[in-house]
Formats: C-alpha cells, sequence, structure tokens
C-alpha cells in the first residue's frame, strides 16, 4: 500500500482497532469495553430512578424531543443502509447468472481445476512438447521406420523370410490359443482390432501356425524350421476384390490346398459395404473345399460391429507391453552382441542396463504411454538398445520418445480430408457419411479437453464438434446427425482411452460416473499440438466449441476446457486471445469471464508468456471496463498473474475500492483465495491494514474479506493441491478455510481472530459477522457425527473470545442457535462448543459449576 493512501489516525467511523504492532490486542478491547461502560454510567447519570429527566435539567417543549427522535431515526436508517451496503459486498460473485445452469460452483471449479492441471504439467504442456520426429532411425545398421501409412503388399505370397522373422519375434497377445482354434475350427475368422495393435502380426502368425499343421499333416514335406515349402503356405489377398471375389477365386483350379489367406478390409471407403454373414458362410464353405484358412482383418467400429458379433468375428486383445519391448530389446542387442568384440558386456548385462534405462522417470514421462503398440516398442527398443551401445545419445533418445505420442496423433488426422474429398458429391447420405468420419476426430480432441470427465460428458462434447467440424467443411448443407452409430467400446479402442469409475459432482452432491482418459499422459498434448499447429483450418470450429463448452454449467466441462484452451493460446498467442481471452473476459455472465481468466492463469504458467499475461491484468484492472476488473481479479485469485503476493493484493485493492466498492465482491473473493497459498501471513497483514484505513472503502474491503474468510471452505480455494500449505486436506475440502489454517499453521491464528473480531464489532458488519460465526460453529462436526473441524474452532475460539463480552456474545448467539426451530442445535453440542471457547485455565467459577 502507498504512503498516500494511508492515514495518520483512523477516521470516527472506523472499525474499533483489533490488534497493534505490539500485539496489545488485549488493551485495545478493554479499553472498547471500558468506553462503553462509562457511556452506560454517564447515561444512569442523566436520568432519575423512573427514568425520566432529572429536575435539574431545564424542561422542553417538545420541539428538541422530536428534533432528537428524527436524528435517531436518521442515524438509524443510515445505519440500516451501510449494514445493507456491506452485505451487498458479500455476496457471491458467481451468483449473479440468472440464466441457464444458475450460479457457478467455486469449490466444484477448483475441485475440477486441479484435476485438469495434471494432464498439462511436468513438461507434458503443449508448450514444451517437444515438435522433433524421430520416425526412422538408424540404430548401427539396422534401419527402424515407425509410420503405419507406409506402403504395404497388396497381394501376393508373404515372404520366407518375414515368416521366418515372425516366428523369432511375434510376441502372441493374450488369447492366442482361443484365435488358434477358432480359426482351426471354422477355417475363416473376423479379426477387429484398432489400426497398429499388432492385428497384422497376429493374423499372420495364426496363418503360419495353421498352415504349417496343415502341411504338415499332408505330409507335403515343408520345412517349418525353415520356412521354406514347395509353394507359399501364406498369401496377402488385394483388398479392393473383397470376399467375395476371394470365395470366387478358391472355386478354380488355381487354388493350392493347405494355403492361408490375409484379406485387409477397409469398410469406411466409399462404396464398401461389409460383407455379410452369407458371403461369409460362402468363403469358409469355399476354405474347406480346398483345405485352405482365411483371417479377414478389420478396424472395430460401427460399420465392423455386424461382423464381430457374428460367428466368425473375435476381437484381437494387444500384445503385453513389458513383454513386447523385452522382446524386441533382445533382438536388437542380439544382432550386436554377435558382432562386439570380445570383452565386450554381454546380451543380459546390456539388455539389464536397457531395461533400468527405461525405468527411469524422464524417460518413462517422455514416453507417455501406457501401453506400446508394436511399431513404437520396435522404435523404443531402438532406442534403448543405441544408447546403452553408444551410437544414440541421451537427449536423442528423449526426443525420440517425445516422438512416439506425436507420431500416433499425427497419424490419427491424416487422411480425413483425402477420405471425404471422395465421397461423391450427389450420393445420398453423404452428409451422415462425413459426419461418421469427423467423428473419431472430435472423440479424440473431445478427451485431449476434457480427459478425466465422465465418458457422457465427453461423448456429448465430441458430437457438438462433429457438428462443427462438419458445417466448416460443407457450409451450405445442414450435417446429419447419426443417432445410433455410437460404439463406447470402438471409441476406447480407437483412441487408445480408458475407462474408470469416479465420482462427479452433480448441483453439488457427488454421484458415481465412468470417467474417461487416455491411455498415456503425452496422448492429450500430442493431440491439441497437432490439431492447433498442423490443421490450421480446423481452428475455427474449435474456437466455436470451446465457446460453447465454456457455457455449459458442469464444472467438469468448462473448467477442464479453460485450461485446454488456455494451453492452446500459449501455442499462439495472439490468435487465441483475439478469438477466445478477449471476447470471453467481456462478456456478460460469470462463467464465461471466469473461463478466461483461467486461460490467462494457464498461460501465465509459461515463463515465456508470464510478463505479456501480467501486463494484460495489469491494465485490464486498472483501465478496463467493469467485465475486465471483473476478470482480472479472477486471474489474480490464482496467484499467478502479478510478480510478488504485495503486486497481486495491490492490484486487487484497486479493483476493490473502485467506484465506491463496486467490484468489492469479486475483489475480496480472491483475496481469501490467496489464503491457499504459502504467502497466507502476509494477506492477513494486508487485511489488517485496509481495516486501518483513512478511507471507508478500503476499510469494507478488509471487513468484507474477514468475514468470507469465515464462510468460505477449503475446496472453494484449493484449485492447486500441489502448491499449497492445505494440499493434503484434499480429501476433507469441506472444512471451513479459517478452521483447515488454524489446525495446520497455528502462527495464522491470531491474525485471523483479530480480523473476525474487528467485523463481530462493526456496527455495519456485526449482522453479517455473526451470522458468519455461526456458520462456523455448526461446521464442528458433520451431519454423520463424524469430527470436521473441530481442531480449528478449538485453537481459533479461545482466542476470539477472549474478553466477558466476547463470550457473552457467544452464550447469546448458543442460546440462539439451540432456539432454531429449522435447525436446532443440541443442548450437549452447544455445551461442547462452549467449552471450545472457554478453556479450563479461563473459565469463571460461575461456568464451571453452571456450563
Amino acid at each position: 500500500m502507498s504512503d498516500e493512501e494511508q492515514a495518520d489516525g483512523p477516521p470516527d467511523n472506523a472499525p474499533p482497532e483489533a490488534v497493534d504492532r505490539d500485539g496489545g490486542r488485549g488493551k485495545d478491547r478493554e479499553k472498547e469495553r471500558e468506553r462503553g461502560g462509562d457511556r452506560e454510567k454517564r447515561g444512569e447519570k442523566e436520568k432519575g430512578k423512573d427514568g425520566k429527566p432529572s429536575p435539574e435539567e431545564p424542561k422542553d417543549d417538545g420541539n428538541s424531543d422530536r428534533e432528537s427522535d428524527d436524528d435517531a431515526d436518521e442515524k438509524e436508517s443510515e445505519r440500516e443502509r451501510a449494514a445493507g451496503r456491506f452485505r451487498e459486498h458479500t455476496r457471491n460473485p458467481l451468483a449473479e447468472e440468472q440464466g441457464e445452469g444458475g450460479a457457478t460452483s467455486l469449490a466444484a471449479a477448483s475441485r475440477t481445476h486441479g484435476d485438469a492441471r495434471q494432464m498439462f504439467s511436468s513438461g507434458r504442456d503443449l508448450h514444451s512438447f517437444d515438435r522433433t520426429h524421430i520416425g526412422r532411425a538408424h540404430i548401427g545398421d539396422t534401419y527402424v521406420q515407425l509410420d503405419p501409412r507406409r506402403a504395404g503388399m497388396r497381394s501376393g505370397p508373404v515372404p520366407a523370410e518375414e515368416l521366418r522373422r515372425l516366428r523369432r519375434a511375434h510376441v502372441a497377445p493374450d488369447g492366442y490359443r482361443r484365435l488358434r482354434n477358432a480359426l482351426t475350427a471354422r477355417r475363416l475368422l473376423v479379426l477387429g482390432a484398432a489400426p497398429g495393435t499388432g492385428r497384422t502380426s497376429t493374423a499372420l502368425s495364426l496363418l503360419d501356425d495353421v498352415t504349417n499343421s496343415e502341411v504338415t499333416d499332408a505330409h507335403t514335406g515343408s520345412d517349418p524350421d525353415t520356412g521354406t515349402p514347395s509353394e507359399a503356405r501364406v498369401c496377402r489377398v488385394d483388398p479392393d476384390g473383397g470376399v467375395r471375389h476371394l470365395a470366387d477365386s478358391l472355386g478354380g483350379e488355381e487354388a493350392r490346398p493347405g494355403t492361408g489367406y490375409l484379406l485387409e478390409l477397409s469398410l469406411n471407403r466409399p462404396g464398401v459395404l461389409p460383407p455379410d454373414e452369407i458371403d461369409l458362410d460362402r468363403l469358409a464353405a469355399a476354405l474347406a473345399g480346398c483345405r485352405s484358412f482365411a483371417v479377414v482383418v478389420v478396424t472395430v467400429g460401427s460399420a465392423a460391429n455386424p461382423l464381430l458379433a457374428g460367428r466368425y468375428g473375435m476381437l484381437c486383445p494387444p500384445a503385453p507391453t513389458q513383454e513386447l519391448l523385452t522382446t524386441r530389446l533382445r533382438e536388437r542387442l542380439d544382432d550386436r552382441a554377435d558382432a562386439a568384440a570380445e570383452g565386450s558386456p554381454s546380451t543380459t548385462e546390456l539388455l539389464a542396463r536397457a531395461e533400468e534405462l527405461a525405468e527411469r522417470e524422464a524417460v518413462r514421462d517422455a514416453v507417455g504411454l501406457e501401453d506400446l503398440r508394436p511399431a513404437e516398442a520396435e522404435l523404443y527398443a531402438a532406442l534403448l538398445a543405441g544408447h546403452v551401445l553408444g551410437s544414440v545419445s541421451y537427449e536423442e533418445l528423449l526426443a525420440g520418445c517425445r516422438s512416439l505420442a506425436a507420431e500416433q496423433a499425427q497419424e490419427w488426422f491424416a487422411g480425413v480430408d483425402r477420405a471425404l474429398a471422395a465421397l461423391p458429391d450427389d450420393a445420398e447420405g453423404t452428409n451422415g457419411r462425413a459426419a461418421a468420419l469427423f467423428h473419431p476426430v472430435a472423440f479424440r480432441i473431445a478427451l485431449a479437453v476434457l480427459g478425466g470427465a465422465s465418458h457422457s460428458a465427453v461423448a456429448a462434447a465430441a458430437h457438438l464438434l462433429t457438428w462443427e467440424l462438419s458445417v466448416q467443411s460443407d457450409p451450405d448443407n445442414t450435417p446429419a446427425r447419426p443417432l445410433f452409430c455410437d460404439d463406447p467400446d470402438s471409441d476406447l479402442a480407437l483412441s487408445r482411452a480408458r475407462l474408470k469409475t469416479g465420482r462427479v459432482e452433480v448441483a453439488g452432491a457427488e454421484v458415481t460416473a465412468r470417467l474417461i482418459w487416455y491411455r498415456g499422459s503425452a496422448l492429450p498434448g500430442a493431440v491439441l499440438t497437432e490439431v492447433w499447429d498442423r490443421h490450421f483450418p480446423a481452428r475455427a470450429p474449435i474456437v466455436r466449441w470451446l465457446r460453447l463448452l465454456a457455457d455449459d454449467p458442469r464444472p467438469q466441462v468448462w473448467m477442464r476446457a479453460a485450461v485446454a484452451a488456455g494451453e492452446l493460446c500459449v501455442q499462439d498467442f495472439d490468435h487465441g486471445y483475439a478469438e477466445l481471452v478477449g471476447p470471453l473476459a467481456e462478456a456478460s455472465t460469470a462463467r464465461r469471464r471466469f473461463f478466461a481468466a483461467t486461460m490467462m492463469d494457464q498461460a501465465a504458467g509459461h515463463a515465456s508468456h508470464r510478463k505479456a499475461v501480467r501486463k494484460l491484468v495489469d491494465d485490464w484492472g486498472r483501465h478496463g471496463t467493469d467485465s475486465l476488473r471483473w476478470s482480472a481479479a479472477m486471474a489474480l485469485g490464482y496467484g499467478n498473474a502479478a510478480a510478488t503476493t504485495d503486486d497481486t493484493l495491490d492490484a486487487l485493492a484497486r479493483i476493490g475500492v473502485r467506484d465506491e466498492g463496486e467490484q468489492m465482491a469479486v475483489a475480496s473473493l480472491n483475496v481469501v483465495r490467496l489464503l491457499a497459498l504459502p504467502d497466507g501471513a502476509r494477506v492477513l497483514r494486508r487485511m489488517t491494514d485496509w481495516t486501518r484505513h483513512k478511507l471507508v472503502t478500503y476499510q469494507d474491503l478488509g471487513l468484507v474479506t474477514a468475514v468470507r474468510l469465515m464462510v468460505t471452505s477449503v475446496d472453494e480455494v484449493l484449485f492447486d493441491a500441489a502448491g499449497s500449505p492445505l494440499g493434503d486436506l484434499r480429501d476433507r475440502g469441506d472444512r471451513p478455510l479459517s478452521l483447515a489454517l488454524a489446525a495446520s499453521r497455528p502462527e495464522l491464528v491470531r491474525p485471523m481472530a483479530d480480523l473476525m473480531w474487528t467485523a463481530l464489532n462493526t456496527a455495519r458488519s456485526s449482522d453479517v459477522a455473526m451470522d458468519a460465526l455461526e456458520s462456523l460453529l455448526r461446521s464442528a462436526v458433520r451431519e454423520n457425527g463424524s469430527e470436521r473441524a473441530r481442531p480449528g474452532l478449538a485453537a481459533l475460539l479461545p482466542v476470539l473470545m477472549a474478553g466477558e463480552q466476547d463470550r457473552r456474545r457467544l452464550d447469546w448467539l448458543l442460546r440462539r442457535m439451540m432456539n432454531d426451530p429449522e435447525n436446532r442445535l443440541p443442548d450437549t453440542k452447544a455445551r461442547e462448543l462452549w467449552w471450545l471457547a472457554a478453556p479450563p485455565r479461563d473459565r469463571t467459577g460461575e461456568e464451571e459449576r453452571n456450563g
């Protein structure tokens, strides 16, 4: 606070002093009581025993009485107006919305904010995400490529060398034997899985196994160890012909007995219809006639569901990640160990080093994937092997690990426009197929933004984004909205997601829900970086979609969207500020302004943008409109939008006292939010300074903040548990903030008690403060009887109720609570609360006798 803002002494209407610099709080209270006692004695002297004026007083003609009554009425009216203005300042600034959804729950928003930030923390945020792609690498003499879109053989026999390597390196997934038995029994297997999960390798391995057994049984002289039969036993089939063409070809003379056929169908291509059960039965009969086998590989999804639900369909589970990685590592190290000089480490030693390297926290965080797919495991193994062999540096290793998630995101978004362009313009149902193409992409973006929310919330948001993408792609036509095409299991498989039973908040009550996340901390950042940096035309529909999410009344939706939008702004702050931050910060609804403030705080978490964010927030607070000052106050409440705590408090004070305290409610709320941070003692000192200020608006700011401190709970301010001294109270967030601080930080008890005492003893704030004190007392225990805030009350009440007059006030309040017909306080609870305020050493004899 600047020197010119401080007065030489408090004015006549200042609140009573709660504490002085030398700690003389008790003396100040006692002097106040003595002054009150002297006034009472003077009043008794001026009256007779019957209460009438004494005979020595001159008689009045009645005019002075009327003037005195008028003055008293005027003073009483002014006191009521002052109390009304004060009560208005203590309103909930987030409860001003009258539209759909009602007020915003600060507690639910704070809890969601902490969860959402975990997706973009510890180097996994978008700005620090390494865009280096190592999709291919030379490890020694070995060339490794990670590109699922690379061209493969469309049709023809599978080379014997490929089958030999498959037998040596293939890792069978769980349930492999069941798949092989089904193929052996039916001759035909429709195998469903997401791309890149090793489904083709599994299909080839199955065909190699069953055809090898068939050939051996027929004594054709093939050598299963060398894989050199007289004729090729496994062939790829051109997918353009489909199931019917393959069945027709098996009826001719060119069909070779004991052959395995691999057919990979793409059911999302324009004009492609999935085969029906009759087609599959015909193919199975043809295969049985020539003693051959076939595996049809399809991508899970709504188009493939009828095939997978039929008698030939089965899902292909992924291979175990650890076994897959160990096999690939051993393969790499074996190749190098054969050529190593004498005295070099053995393969076992090198494998142990590589596995130890893979367990390092930095390496695991760089990978950021819970499960590795075969191509990813191959590149990861090559990187680890290269590092232990000395051909790959540690920096190159980390960069390569980071590229795994980036390559996955690039694969997901590649080719969507090409597939859309292939749709015929005049075909019926084109709009519906376009929406079906956009939906997987939209689901992945929605999951990146809302990861950790309920599955239903993510699915609904994905459909909103599908609509926006469809409109952007074809603005002249209304997009079709398929109603029954969703397949939750396919969404999980295609997006590498997982479900977990958890809890979400609905209108203040927690209910059980299915929550959804990516299977890897790297994927949210990789997806958002890919779509924001590499697909600029998609920004417009995504911006519109984020604005829609800002209006969603559920904190699990709008707060997560705000955090993700803040990260997108870091990628291109100029675009993000113009399209999102600026318009939302000046919006008419509190939720949209809170959304903008959260975006600014998220951007301030990056050193590269911190200075710019602080300058903008400072300009909002000094020169902005009412809406911008409100948004600035909410941004300051996070603690990152100013250089120091003192600068934050100065900015909040300027906002709170301007225009006769028009924004005092939101300013005081965010001062209280700062108390959850480590510098709480400094905040309390500044609040005390405000109560002593020469200007009434500063006094009111200090008093309003003191009252708000009494009614604010921990979960309303614990927006970042990792950086708060109250982080260990996350599971007990319903505890009042003041009592949590009193229990965990004893050095804050006296300054908090002094501020509360001042609010209780100031005329304009006493009624509101008394109501707040009642809520504190009722918070001692939960409704189920478990302890809630008793330790905090035990620490705070004796200091707050140190004088006799204070205890009389407490006695009156407890009796009022005991006589409350709607929420009666039991006598035993009232007695327990009384003894908390009056420890044994402070009790009078009458208190000991009567309780």
